[in-house]
């Protein structure tokens, strides 16, 4: 596996954007077109600021307009020097392993090694009628297709017996890569067994960690460390992502974010049985869950807390949940790339 930034042993800080559908100045809704062009922007702004990395999720909904996460990340690649440039996650069950190699290993060349493929089950399932999946077939989709492509991440040609994905007889897949791996992460909302998967192809993981406690998420990194060692691969630096919003002021934050946020997840939660976000449980989730709502320095005290409850070496922020302004996900980016940052490593390097 291709050693990333963590694990070096250094921190690592990110931005994750599900292409949601951002308001312009008139107060409209933008296109789809328009909210692609503004995730192009935000990220070379968040290249041109330090940011390490940008992670885009793929999503197959309306209200989101990222459904080929790697097609914008090659757009970002011709604009940004140094950024990172991942998925957040990669649908691999609705997908094609050899294809997403392929597409990956492009947005490696086009980028000069800055890609990353994060590979997930896919919380929404969307995708699997589209590309004609049938859902009974969820959990063993992503059994097989995580199986093929760690032997297609060898770069050598490979034979394989498919069961619903394809069989290959000694193929071959390009482009390679220069480096000779494709760096790649497993993203895990909180299964046991997805943990335990991700330590025995030896892939680093990336705890999507949405709503309650961060804490509760540390025996998942304990199950995922002595899971490597039994499996006998290095336990990579664990990485994790939850929501947020940062403003001037702690009040301005929670006063843009709230209904934002609540529509976001109150649409999710139609199909899911979720009852509709109250500002009391929003209000707990910014004080003691999962929600990084605040002014720069509460944001950042919030994150370092919780990576250090679960031993974490890379926090991505997800931003813009819903039609939020473009001035205010510009604004956000500045305040978590020129403050928010610089004073998480610091609180970080305090005994």
């Amino acid at each position: 596996m291709t050693k990333s930034k963590i694990d070096s042993g250094e921190y690592s800080f990110g931005l994750d954007s599900f292409g949601d559908l951002a308001t312009g100045k008139d107060g409209k809704l933008l296109s789809y077109a328009e909210s692609i062009r503004l995730v192009v922007d935000e990220a070379v702004l968040a290249d041109k600021l330090g940011v390490d990395v940008i992670a885009l999720g793929e999503h197959h909904r309306e209200e989101y307009a990222i459904s080929s996460p790697d097609m914008v990340l090659s757009a970002i690649a011709s604009k940004t020097k140094r950024i990172k440039l991942a998925s957040g996650v990669t649908v691999l069950s609705s997908d094609d392993p050899v294809r997403v190699f392929e597409r990956f290993s492009t947005l490696d060349a086009v980028s000069n090694g800055r890609a990353q493929v994060i590979l997930g089950r896919g919380s929404f399932t969307e995708s699997f009628p589209l590309f004609g999946y049938d859902l009974k077939d969820y959990e063993e989709l992503f059994e097989e297709k995580i199986e093929l492509f760690n032997k297609l991440l060898k770069e050598q040609p490979v034979t394989w017996e498919g069961k619903l994905t394809q069989s290959l007889d000694n193929a071959d897949v390009f482009p390679k890569t220069e480096s000779g791996k494709l760096e790649t992460y497993v993203g895990v909302g909180g299964s046991p067994q997805s943990v335990v998967r991700a330590a025995a192809y030896g892939f680093p993981l990336v705890l999507a960690i949405i709503g309650g406690s961060p804490e509760r998420f540390a025996p998942y990194v304990e199950l995922y460390r002595r899971a490597s060692k039994e499996f006998g691969h290095e336990a990579h630096p664990v990485g994790m992502h939850s929501p947020g919003f940062i403003a001037d002021t702690d009040e301005e934050a929670v006063k843009v974010a709230f209904p934002l946020f609540k529509e976001a997840m109150d649409k999710v939660g139609k199909t899911r049985g979720w009852q509709p976000m109250s500002r009391e449980h929003f209000l707990n989730e910014v004080k003691n869950g999962s929600m990084y709502v605040g002014s720069p320095e509460t944001v950042a005290n919030k994150i370092a807390k919780a990576m250090k409850a679960v031993d974490a070496k890379r926090f991505d922020m997800v931003y813009g949940f819903g039609p939020m302004k473009a001035e205010a996900r510009r604004h956000m980016i500045e305040l978590y790339a020129t403050k928010v940052i610089s004073r998480v490593r610091e609180l970080l390097a305090e005994k």
